[in-house]
């Protein structure tokens, strides 16, 4: 079956990749730290926006491209770097990246995704860009960042909100470690990774350079001081600190305390297109797509992850539209208004794994 026969909804995704994937593969895709609290308040973010619509409007043609890294983008969407992707879809870091250049979204590469970054380079002639986890010294970093710029990643991202490894306890209760991590090794070098690191890379290339894990107006200011051209509003997907905020709700105030110095993306339980109209209407440049994209590569491959970002652009289309704007451009955060965060309650709150059977 085709996958446009195959997937009408985006909730279609789940049943078979679910069914496809271990338990262990399924928790570390859907799981969090500890509680799951900076999880649901991703999501919950979203869900507290309210949109408030326009009419009568000429919105008979409605883009929903954006210009990202001197690329035309179809759709605003980076597929987010995954480690452990190969554990999700055979071809790993492939996929996503044929999938992006075969829509017109942009494929961000972990470093820990097999099966590397010169097979993945090769993979497709479309601007893709390289995520770095710190895993040794100085010359190590600059060897690696070396090696994907000369394989023609458009832009570098290092992540930074990974100094410990979070408490990911669907994994501990089933004694789960994913691919990525059972080779990972000198984490310690990601601990003294600092600012100074920072102002050393920026000196050293000059391709665009991403951080990642930005979560308060401050650290990016520093990152806009230290010549980085985008700043990545994450919190991991409530992977890493439990009980932070939800990056959608965090997005405004460093969008604020930009002032334009740098691009922002943001991730974070970004699950429908009404997501990411929310979010660029915030002031966000692009967004992240995380575990989306590791239900759609589980479902049904390259073609799943592809189906998928033709969804988010039917329903992106139809929420512009309806809010009576023709691209993103005319968006701004007039368009939506927070209401009253969904209710969660009861003592279980703080064991939710329970409800789950572990």
């Amino acid at each position: 079956m085709e996958a446009e026969e195959k997937f009408q909804v985006l909730h279609e995704f789940v049943a078979p990749a679910r069914e496809n994937l271990s338990p262990g593969h399924w928790d570390y895709l859907m799981g969090a730290a500890e509680t799951e609290t900076t999880h649901r308040r991703n999501r919950t973010g979203f869900e507290s926006l309210a949109f408030r619509h326009r009419v009568l409007r000429d919105v008979r043609d409605v883009d929903t491209g954006t210009d990202f890294l001197g690329h035309r983008l179809r759709l605003p969407v980076i597929l987010a770097p995954i480690g452990s992707l190969q554990d999700l879809v055979a071809s790993g870091g492939v996929a996503p990246t044929r999938a992006a250049a075969s829509f017109g979204a942009m494929h961000m590469l972990s470093c820990m995704a097999k099966p590397g970054l010169e097979e993945v380079a090769a993979a497709a002639d479309y601007p893709k860009i390289f995520q770095i986890y710190v895993r040794g010294d100085a010359d190590w970093v600059d060897d690696l960042t070396a090696r994907a710029i000369d394989h023609g990643f458009a832009a570098i991202c290092y992540t930074v909100d990974l100094d410990y490894y979070g408490r990911r306890e669907r994994d501990k209760a089933k004694r789960y470690i994913p691919s990525a991590r059972q080779t990972s090794s000198g984490h310690d070098h990601q601990k003294a990774f600092t600012w100074h690191d920072i102002e050393r890379i920026r000196n050293k290339v000059d391709v665009p350079l991403i951080l990642k894990g930005i979560a308060h107006p401050d650290d990016a200011v520093m990152a806009a001081d230290a010549g980085i051209d985008m700043v990545y509003v994450s919190n991991h997907g409530g992977r890493q600190l439990d009980h932070a905020l939800g990056s959608i709700d965090v997005l405004p105030a460093i969008v604020e305390a930009l002032e334009g110095r740098a691009k922002v993306i943001v991730d974070g339980a970004v699950m429908r297109g009404a997501d990411i109209v929310k979010a660029m209407a915030l002031g966000a440049d692009a967004v992240g797509i995380g575990r989306l994209q590791g239900l759609a590569a589980a479902a049904a491959g390259e073609a799943g992850m592809v189906r998928m970002l033709e969804l988010l652009e039917e329903e992106a289309r139809t929420i512009l539209g309806l809010l009576g704007v023709r691209s993103f451009a005319e968006l701004n955060a007039d368009y939506v208004e927070r209401v009253a965060a969904l209710p969660h309650s009861g003592w279980h709150s703080a064991f939710p794994l329970l409800d789950e059977g572990y």
